[in-house]
């Protein structure tokens, strides 16, 4: 029996994460299902069922990112697929009236915990065959999107979210030149406007459509690509 790949997904006990998670399951995957909250984290694992297995991870904890990355190696001891897709939208509204602690949370999380992870997690993902490392980002990010002459977007991005995500697609970049002489590809996924607790239950996606195009990134084949921004749709524009 062939031993199955593992995939740790943060920020997966709902949500997208949630269903990023379940999908990779159903692909014969086994997946961790990383959160802040290892009660809530186990009880999405149950849901998920088959070698779904909680571990507790707070990306904007140093502490908690090495002992979740000594937990992997340790009792796993292996790792194919990291998916950061923990994140938070605060500091709405106008520029001039952002809180600016909020924003500094959302960059702590949304920018620097996937920096943070990522490095915890490459020595495993090094010694993978084929390590694939998938971030989930947003449109919103974009920088042509939101600038664009009557884009409704630009009121929406802020301050903080828009611009984590645009943080975020640069860091992408910036670990996929890295690792582009390695066997491990690095991609931006936008998951599109989904109805999750991060938009208020608002947006005409469900979850499990959210997941489709991080899943499909997960497993990209030997001759895949690395460095881009992508949705189901095709390349984004940064």
């Amino acid at each position: 029996m062939q031993t199955p790949l593992v995939a740790l997904i943060t920020g997966a006990n709902k949500g997208i994460g949630l269903a990023i998670a379940r999908s990779l399951a159903a692909k014969g995957l086994a997946v961790l299902v990383g959160a802040r909250d290892l009660a809530l984290g186990e009880a999405a694992a149950a849901s998920i069922g088959g070698t779904a297995r909680a571990i507790a991870l707070d990306v904007t904890s140093p502490l908690s990112i090495a002992a979740a990355a000594a937990a992997i190696r340790r009792e796993v001891g292996r790792l194919a697929v990291l998916v950061n897709n923990a994140g938070i939208a605060r500091a709405g509204g106008p520029p001039s009236s952002a809180a600016l602690d909020e924003a500094r949370a959302v960059f702590e999380t949304n920018v620097l915990g996937v920096i943070a992870v990522t490095q915890a997690m490459l020595p495993l993902l090094r010694e993978a065959p084929a390590g694939r490392i998938v971030n989930v980002s947003s449109s919103l990010g974009s920088l042509t999107v939101i600038g664009a002459p009557g884009s409704p977007w630009p009121g929406v991005a802020g301050v903080a979210y828009g611009p984590s995500k645009a943080a975020l697609n640069a860091v992408t970049i910036a670990f996929a030149h890295e690792l582009a002489d390695t066997a491990i590809k690095v991609n931006a996924a936008c998951p599109g406007y989904t109805a999750t607790d991060l938009t208020g239950h608002r947006g005409p996606r469900t979850a499990l459509q959210a997941a489709r195009e991080p899943v499909r990134l997960a497993l990209l084949a030997d001759d895949g690509p690395t460095g881009g921004f992508t949705n189901e749709d095709g390349p984004l524009p940064w």
